[in-house]
């Protein structure tokens, strides 16, 4: 049985291209591609046929102190929605510190995050504002000791807009840390985190007795990333998790270096940052260069010189 990727009340439509994903420190002029020939030249795309992915994996959670002891902790219906640790809200700290002092914090234009309460926690412990105070008058990203936080309450001024998006979940079914809440609680606990995205309350796509298969999670990450051209954001950060993340890059970069294929998709640690930058070859996006420039000042014909002796001969 399957579930996941057939599931249209958890899932947005999609475009069947696949983009390619290569690694990437910054936004780029020219997107260089490596290829398994070392002695091919490089790949050239237009700035506007990519995006940068600042892809992230959420911070520690409970259910990560059992289960990377033991794989079965993961059964446990007591990390149902599983919350970050103490430890998980200090890689938080760093994380944010990291993002501000190399600037990418001003940088991210959208911040897309997985809708269970650890990748919340994070995405809003990480991009959001500064403290919050009741005298704001702006509704805060995250309340005063969301999911058992003992957190100060997370102001949703001068930072990015934070949207949840079903697609990037973790791999779902079968572990109770991987079934979310309701929206609606959420909702109160993240006051200004947008989930208009997700059309049900009740989490439909989990089942406890079925699981999805490595092979329905990597075509579910391909979807997310055909989505993705569907927003005008250039520059995006995706806080999700590290099943997901591990399935959806392992089916890119083929066409790289061995070397650059094991960077792309080796497993993240928890609040992990990985800069990516992926790149639309199928005209999936309609996104207009903001760049570029046409010349021709006056107006008329400016042909280099070799094309107007290939077309006087």
């Amino acid at each position: 049985m399957s579930i996941g990727v057939n599931c249209s009340h958890c899932f947005p439509r999609h475009r069947p291209n696949s983009p390619t994903l290569v690694s990437s420190s910054s936004s780029l002029s020219s997107i260089i591609v490596c290829n398994m020939d070392t002695s091919a030249g490089p790949s050239l795309f237009p700035l506007h046929r990519c995006k940068t992915l600042h892809l992230v994996r959420h911070a520690q959670g409970i259910h990560n102190v059992d289960g990377d002891k033991n794989y079965k902790a993961y059964m446990s219906p007591e990390y149902f929605d599983a919350h970050i640790t103490p430890l998980g809200w200090q890689q938080v700290d760093n994380l944010r510190k990291h993002v501000h002092e190399c600037g990418l914090a001003k940088r991210i234009d959208l911040v897309i995050t997985s809708p269970l309460l650890r990748t919340l926690q994070t995405a809003v412990g990480v991009f959001g504002g500064d403290g919050y105070t009741d005298r704001m008058d702006v509704v805060p990203l995250m309340v005063a000791n969301a999911g058992n936080s003992g957190r100060a309450a997370i102001s949703s001024l001068n930072c990015p807009p934070i949207v949840a998006v079903e697609l990037c979940r973790e791999h779902l079914g079968v572990h109770p840390c991987d079934k979310r809440r309701n929206i609606s609680d959420y909702q109160f606990l993240f006051p200004a985190v947008d989930f208009s995205l997700i059309e049900s309350d009740e989490d439909t796509c989990w089942k406890a007795d079925v699981r999805e298969t490595t092979e329905e999670v990597a075509a579910r990450g391909q979807k997310f990333l055909n989505w993705l051209w569907t927003r005008k954001e250039k520059e995006i950060a995706i806080v999700t998790h590290s099943g997901f993340l591990f399935h959806t890059l392992s089916a890119l970069g083929n066409d790289c270096h061995p070397l650059v294929k094991k960077e792309i998709c080796k497993h993240f640690a928890n609040c992990e940052l990985r800069s990516m930058v992926i790149v639309d070859r199928s005209m999936i996006g309609f996104d207009p260069s903001t760049t570029n420039y046409p010349g021709k000042i006056p107006s008329g014909l400016d042909l280099p010189s070799d094309v107007v002796d290939e077309k006087a001969d």
